[in-house]
């Protein structure tokens, strides 16, 4: 068994196994920071971008932003529609309508871009630059010869693939299995105005919608780039085990009947927010504008060995695979990225077990530990139940609180030594400057969430 590569790191070589938007951002740092680069795929460029769905809807927020921006790269946000906010309806029992609030997103903004169009942009740039792109599907037994090729290896291929040889953190990974079932479906039919979804929120358009339904699931309605269609919106969908909703999203096996699904969910449920739904059309000239599927949030180690003992880096899902809930993947492995790039700029010795090994822990201490208990909160983790509704309701009754809560999700690590309901109430009170029980006692529940008027305009 070697102790390292056997490639001297004098080479200053790296390969990305995997050509999703957190590999093809690694390598392309990687190459602009003076590295000889190749990305390893099992699809072609064309394919990655029109065979496929979308990962997701990659919500990202400030703090991803300025990571893409410290590589040099294009943050979207002069090109996608922005997320001024997010507006939040939460209902219990039997639907009862109890919390509704409204926060700003304070000093940043959102942008949902298509991964396929950024990854191809970026796969573009990549091989502009002089970056080698190999199609070839990678096994374990190809990765040990790749890797004892090169410097600096990182497998970037998901939650599938090659992750098995990164053991599941145990501590870290507290869920044996998927704690909801997904369903997104990408559409047009929407603008961006005050005019939609104006019972929300005054910014209209500009704030994405979340709703909670305690028995049921949750929905998210928010603006989106998408690689043929440009400026649309996207819909994702969490359904509980056992739930009706559960049983409704299984039978979706096209875009139509994705987007019928959802329609008729509203319809039955989330009657408030109709009308926009009702207007939303699916995008033709992409057949994989939707997805259904399940996540089980895992946190793997950020180190493996191939047969030889060589080793490689695990990068963006193959080292934490979140619930996209609270929008922390996209986020987390491209910050994860850009610190790995930036670190190994600088790095003068072996891109070993130890280097290897170090950048993880300082990643999961940085970002990825408080994005994982972030996610938690939003799953309604009985863990943080009482937190949780102190949380939601405080936000309900002060906007400063609603704009931290959502802020969140832009910056999770606040929520980080937050591990009882005396330490929310200090967070509150550090947030508004006021007595946590005090604001507490204004919270009445909502009774009925005002309904929505929108008319399409007519053409």
């Amino acid at each position: 068994m070697t102790t390292q590569n056997s490639t001297s790191p004098s080479t200053r070589t790296a390969a990305i196994i995997g050509a999703g938007q957190t590999g093809v951002t690694a390598a392309l740092g990687l190459l602009d920071a003076g590295f000889d680069v190749t990305i390893y795929s099992d699809r072609d460029q064309r394919s990655l971008r029109n065979d496929v769905p979308a990962t997701g809807t990659a919500l990202e927020f400030g703090e991803t932003q300025q990571a893409e921006v410290a590589l040099g790269l294009d943050p979207y946000t002069s090109r996608a529609p922005r997320h001024s906010g997010l507006s939040v309806r939460i209902a219990g029992a039997e639907n009862a309508e109890l919390i509704a609030f409204d926060g700003n997103f304070d000093g940043y903004v959102g942008v949902a871009v298509d991964t396929r169009l950024k990854a191809d942009e970026r796969l573009t740039a990549f091989q502009e630059r002089g970056g080698k792109f190999v199609v070839e599907q990678v096994t374990p037994e190809t990765l040990d010869r790749i890797a004892a090729a090169n410097a600096l290896t990182l497998v970037a291929t998901g939650r599938g693939g090659l992750s098995d040889l990164f053991a599941i953190d145990p501590v870290r990974s507290v869920y044996d299995a998927p704690q909801r079932k997904l369903l997104t479906v990408t559409v047009t039919g929407l603008g961006f105005d005050e005019g939609v979804f104006a019972h929300r929120s005054p910014a209209g358009g500009a704030h994405s919608g979340f709703s909670i339904l305690a028995e049921q699931g949750e929905g998210w309605w928010g603006p989106y780039l998408h690689k043929d269609a440009g400026p649309s919106w996207a819909f994702l969908g969490w359904a509980r085990p056992g739930s009706d909703w559960e049983s409704r999203f299984a039978a979706a096996d096209s875009a139509e009947s994705a987007l019928g699904i959802v329609k008729d969910l509203y319809r039955d449920y989330i009657d408030w927010d109709l009308p926009e739904v009702l207007a939303t059309e699916v995008i033709g000239e992409d057949p994989h504008s939707w997805l259904k599927g399940a996540v089980r949030p895992v946190v793997r180690a950020g180190v493996g060995r191939t047969a030889s003992g060589h080793v490689v880096g695990s990068l963006g899902d193959t080292s934490v695979a979140y619930d996209p809930i609270a929008g922390q993947g996209a986020q987390s492995g491209l910050i994860q990225a850009q610190r790995l790039v930036a670190a190994a700029a600088v790095h003068d010795g072996a891109f070993d077990e130890e280097w290897l090994t170090g950048q993880y822990s300082a990643f999961l201490a940085a970002r990825s530990d408080a994005a994982n208990k972030v996610t938690r909160l939003f799953l309604s983790d009985p863990e943080f139940a009482d937190i949780g509704g102190q949380f939601f309701a405080t936000a309900a009754v002060d906007p400063r609180f609603a704009s931290a809560l959502v802020g969140l999700l832009h910056r999770p690590q606040p929520f980080l030594g937050v591990d009882s309901v005396e330490a929310a109430g200090a967070y509150i009170a550090q947030v508004t400057g006021e007595d946590p029980a005090a604001l507490l006692a204004r919270f009445a529940p909502a009774g009925r969430f005002e309904r929505s008027t929108f008319a399409p305009a007519l053409v």
